[in-house]
């Protein structure tokens, strides 16, 4: 507890706000001001009055945050706190990708490195990345780095989706035979799963949502319980926000290791030192800057 009050402290003397995913560790999700999934905490970074930003979650997390509010400083606490699948792809492979198909616009799922950003036509989340490519002018559409998610918004678009093969090794390794198995285990409960999990997985679910998609069917739903197929993290905020209804891990594996990096340790030395800040070098932080602001332009 002595902890927790330095934080609040210590964020307060800092003018600072602490934002973390819902893939968060518990303890992280509850000290925070802001708890939610990309495009709501893209969407809050850049509309922030306060100097500092905590943020808690991935390198790419943080960098946007840096590309939206370059007045500001953004601190991510956890060092070596990076998402696999937003390092599957260089920006030379992303050109290469151009040059195959020169009238293709470019669609980058958010979870990508600043490099990619500034490559791409226009950014996208899980939320919203059907809206974005129906959204563009363009037949063909270039999509990194999920395969799974592209493969998702390909069902829900008359466009030609070109995706890349990177993937979440979380929601990759999710299977239908484990939401057959959850089903059977707790038969009265409505399945929600991810769309950057595999075709099949979506195929057996009764609802494919974000994560902030998830919190919302939760809240309005009639069931009383939920199977939930995406990282472990989500389920605190979920019991959290509905303490009346039940809800199950799709697997307990599901579990990122970079996600569950961040401490309070760690956020507590972040307030006292203000380090390690993120920082995107201007010529890339400009162009990524153009993409992602046409992400959060699109509505949802």
């Amino acid at each position: 507890m002595a902890m927790i009050n330095e934080i609040l402290s210590l964020k307060k003397e800092r003018q600072a706000t602490i934002l973390a995913h819902n893939y968060q560790i518990p303890e992280v999700q509850d000290v925070a001001d802001l708890v939610g999934d990309s495009l709501e905490l893209s969407r809050a970074a850049a509309n922030l009055d306060s100097k500092v930003i905590i943020f808690c979650g991935v390198d790419f997390m943080a960098e946007t945050a840096a590309i939206l509010s370059p007045q500001k400083r953004v601190i991510q606490p956890a060092i070596g706190a990076w998402c696999p699948m937003a390092h599957m792809i260089t920006n030379e492979q992303l050109r290469d990708l151009k040059f195959l198909y020169p009238e293709a616009a470019v669609v980058c799922y958010v979870n990508s490195t600043a490099e990619i950003k500034a490559e791409s036509d226009v950014c996208c989340t899980s939320a919203n990345g059907v809206q974005v490519v129906n959204s563009l002018s363009e037949k063909e559409v270039i999509f990194v780095p999920d395969r799974n998610l592209a493969a998702y918004v390909a069902r829900h678009t008359d466009k030609k989706i070109i995706p890349w093969n990177g993937y979440c090794y979380v929601h990759d390794h999710l299977t239908a035979k484990e939401v057959r198995a959850a089903r059977a285990e707790h038969p009265k409960a409505e399945v929600l799963v991810h769309p950057e999990c595999r075709p099949e997985v979506i195929d057996e679910a009764d609802f494919v949502c974000s994560t902030a998609g998830m919190g919302k069917h939760a809240k309005a739903s009639d069931a009383k319980e939920f199977i939930i197929g995406t990282e472990m993290g989500m389920i605190h905020r979920l019991k959290k926000e509905n303490p009346l209804k039940e809800f199950y891990p799709l697997s307990k594996n599901a579990i990122c290791q970079n996600m569950k990096k961040t401490t309070l340790d760690n956020v507590l030395l972040a307030l006292q030192t203000l380090e390690p800040k993120v920082t995107v070098p201007e010529d890339i932080a400009i162009r990524a800057r153009a993409s992602i602001e046409r992400m959060l332009a699109t509505k949802i």
